[in-house]
């Protein structure tokens, strides 16, 4: 495993990340989310992402219990605030943020947390507010760093500019060979700050495994035929994306490299993405993931890999 620093933060990330959306403490048994999480941390990845909002706070008490007793400098955890966790309880007020946090901790059995990101932007809260309330978190020592998710650039922009306020290190977003929005605006606003970015969904849903065939049910232990699990994954599920997909084999087959790897390793490619996050279900998905780092694609590679997914971008 190769590790990235974070942005201009002290933290140091594993390429590879284990992250919970839809998986631990929701879709995947005990049993099988532990061995994950070790198997995760036997193959060298320090960097383990969630949120409160996952499964309602099943995934930070799953995670609380499964870390608890390990030596908590030897990973890097990050965990989110904004979704609802009730009727009332959403958003990032300066009492939410206060509020969220606490509840988190507890989950986690932590004191701090390494990470702690803002999932969405909130409109419907003074931008001002928000950053005070997570410099207090870092001041008293329970947040070490501030990231952001899914932010725009210019609201990104808008936080770095507000005076006296805790700096922003990682950004947080939607990021494959799919999907690219992020370097039109994010990456080059990251690059010109120091924001590291840890990537979500760098295998689109599971899609660019190339497990799932064009016009054919999805294998039955697989994300898409999983009701808890499969119910966001949108056009990826398009018979043209997965026809697209199914010419990046023999790409990956030339270059000694498992789907994934290819997947991984192009997200990789940019300075500017210091972890990928994966989502797994089983430990032999962690191990093969994480063998993507320190993985260099060739040019040819690259421009291979667009072609076959020009007409799906």
């Amino acid at each position: 495993m190769e590790y990235r620093q974070l942005g201009r933060s002290d933290l140091t990330v594993s390429e590879i990340g284990l992250g919970s959306w839809l998986t631990y403490g929701v879709g995947v048994d005990t049993d099988a989310a532990r061995a994950c999480v070790e198997k995760a941390l036997d193959v060298g990845i320090n960097f383990l992402d969630t949120a409160n909002a996952y499964g309602r706070g099943a995934a930070e008490e799953f995670l609380g219990e499964t870390l608890d007793g390990l030596d908590r400098s030897s990973y890097v955890l990050a965990t989110k605030v904004f979704f609802p966790m009730s009727r009332k309880d959403r958003g990032l007020s300066a009492a939410q943020i206060h509020k969220q946090l606490e509840a988190s901790l507890t989950r986690l059995r932590t004191d701090y947390v390494d990470l702690y990101q803002c999932h969405r932007y909130d409109r419907d809260t003074p931008l001002e507010e928000t950053m005070q309330a997570l410099t207090d978190v870092v001041r008293e020592g329970k947040v070490r760093y501030v990231g952001i998710s899914e932010w725009k650039a210019p609201q990104i922009q808008a936080a770095l500019d507000l005076p006296g306020a805790v700096r922003i290190v990682s950004s947080q977003p939607q990021y494959s060979m799919l999907w690219r929005e992020p370097e039109k605006a994010v990456f080059p606003l990251c690059e010109k700050e120091g924001i590291g970015n840890v990537v979500w969904s760098p295998l689109a849903q599971g899609v660019l495994t190339g497990k799932y065939d064009p016009g054919s049910p999805p294998p039955e232990d697989s994300r898409a035929a999983s009701e808890s699990m499969g119910q966001d994954m949108g056009r990826w599920r398009d018979v043209e994306v997965l026809d697209a997909v199914q010419g990046l084999k023999p790409i990956a087959e030339q270059a000694g490299l498992t789907m994934a790897q290819l997947a991984l390793a192009w997200v990789l490619r940019l300075p500017v993405v210091s972890s990928a996050i994966i989502g797994a279900s089983r430990p032999e998905q962690v191990e093969d993931n994480a063998a993507a780092s320190g993985v260099k694609l060739s040019d040819d590679v690259l421009k291979a890999i667009d072609d076959v997914l020009a007409p799906v971008l």
